[in-house]
């Protein structure tokens, strides 16, 4: 991104950014702060949605904010502005100093060792994050339109539609600190959406399906994606109940990326030293079968988690957090890794691209190599409810899928329940499809489990 004139669509360039950082920071440090941070950003966006043919809402937005963190030794205090205003910084720096004043020590607070940030090579380095779309709100709802009737088109029987709609994205910051790091970029994110209903009466089903990317160009077209959520919903008609059974279970790449992220938020740093995760202790210990790991590469050109540092400008590193089914590393931020007598691992903010592999996968295990390898029992597209208790692992929620006879899909179901402990589940993982899809940082292919509980009629 350009610092002499702003890109296409915002209204600040780097470079006011970058002064009003260093502006903040010597108002600090005027006032006495031991150490400060500070970031500035600026989002803008088009938002637009049809429903059954016809325009529904055009929403565009434009956020900005100025964040700032004052340190008194160990006591700290934050404070943030949507003015950029040098009266308005100047006042949002003086309340976060007051914060800081009345605020108890915590041994843990503090900006991350000099050592540990991102050097201004490492900054500099383009990850192709930006790719602005120069889409207007009519072009937009054309696409949304095209999306939804191609849904539409696919069948008769797709007698009804939430709607359809598109997205562009963009945004930019820059963040330093009183430790020496400067560092910020511009990203964008773009999405294409639709969710038809199929059916009538009280014999209707929906589902949906999106695209979203960095780069509009990636986009899959409209109409492929009306097409799928079509043929979704359509696969979804007639449901039926099970008997209540234990059986294996083989969730759809979408939903495993759930399993994922249950790992992931069990081994990050506030569940840790809260001591509310399933997987306390479990550094260098077993939480997957020998055939799995996981592997992180914040650097992944276009990645939606890419980044060349933390929140806290702590530079990010590739790492394999799973190694054989045993656990490398957790996701700690400095803050997390004080409070647990480690270093930081450059988490501040969350996961990057992570991506879960079996060494057992052969490039035809796609998804009806898997349906078959379940043989029979239960296939899942869809969860519902919030069934997880983060402190024991103890896992239920509302399921939606496919029972699967002789490994091949057999009919519809709904209004079933699955349940287990994760720990568990996750040691059960008996294989994993070579069917990868990315939802946002994680990349998983279907997963299927050994036995989980169903609870159907």
């Amino acid at each position: 991104m350009s610092s002499s004139q702003p890109e296409p669509g915002f209204a600040y360039r780097r470079e006011q950014f970058q002064q009003m950082v260093e502006d903040t920071l010597a108002t600090a440090r005027q006032l006495g702060a031991t150490d400060a941070g500070v970031d500035v950003s600026e989002g803008v966006g088009l938002s637009v949605s049809v429903r059954m043919g016809e325009l529904e809402n055009v929403e565009r937005n434009r956020d900005k904010s100025l964040g700032v963190s004052v340190y008194l030794g160990q006591r700290r205090g934050n404070a943030s502005t949507s003015d950029f205003s040098p009266q308005a910084i100047a006042r949002t720096v003086q309340a976060a100093y007051d914060i800081a004043r009345f605020t108890a020590e915590d041994p843990a607070a503090g900006l991350p060792d000099a050592d540990d940030l991102a050097r201004p090579d490492e900054v500099a380095h383009d990850l192709e994050l930006f790719h602005p779309w120069p889409i207007d709100a009519g072009d937009a709802a054309a696409i949304a339109l095209c999306c939804e009737d191609a849904a539409r088109a696919t069948s008769r029987q797709i007698s009804n539609s939430e709607g359809a709609s598109v997205s562009a994205q963009q945004s930019h910051f820059w963040a330093g600190n009183t430790r020496g790091f400067r560092g910020g970029y511009a990203s964008s994110r773009h999405s294409i959406s639709v969710s038809p209903i199929a059916g009538r009466g009280e014999h209707m089903q929906r589902d949906a399906w999106a695209s979203s990317m960095r780069d509009p160009a990636e986009l899959a077209s409209p109409e492929a994606i009306g097409r799928y959520a079509a043929e979704r919903a359509l696969s979804r008609l007639r449901p039926r109940r099970v008997p209540t059974a234990e059986v294996p279970v083989l969730f759809e790449a979408p939903v495993a990326a759930g399993l994922l992220g249950a790992l992931v938020a069990a081994v990050s740093g506030g569940a840790l030293y809260r001591k509310a995760s399933f997987l306390l202790d479990s550094l260098g210990t077993r939480v997957l079968p020998e055939h799995v790991d996981v592997f992180e590469d914040p650097h992944v050109k276009k990645g939606k988690g890419s980044s060349m540092f933390d929140d806290e400008g702590v530079r990010t590193r590739a790492r394999r957090v799973v190694d054989a089914g045993l656990l490398e590393g957790y996701f700690l931020s400095s803050y997390s890794a004080r409070k647990l007598g480690l270093k930081t691992t450059g988490h501040a903010g969350g996961a990057h691209n992570l991506a879960l592999t079996s060494r057992l996968t052969a490039a035809g295990d796609d998804l009806d190599a898997m349906v078959r390898r379940l043989g029979r029992g239960l296939f899942v597209t869809e969860l519902m409810g919030q069934g997880v208790n983060p402190v024991t692992g103890d896992y239920s929620r509302g399921a939606a899928g496919f029972w699967v006879e002789d490994g091949r899909i057999a009919y519809p179901v709904q209004e079933i329940t699955i349940a287990g402990n994760l720990r568990q589940m996750l040691r059960d993982i008996v294989a994993v499809g070579a069917d990868a899809y990315t939802a946002g940082t994680r990349t998983i292919g279907s997963v299927l489990i050994e036995r989980m509980k169903l609870a159907g009629a």
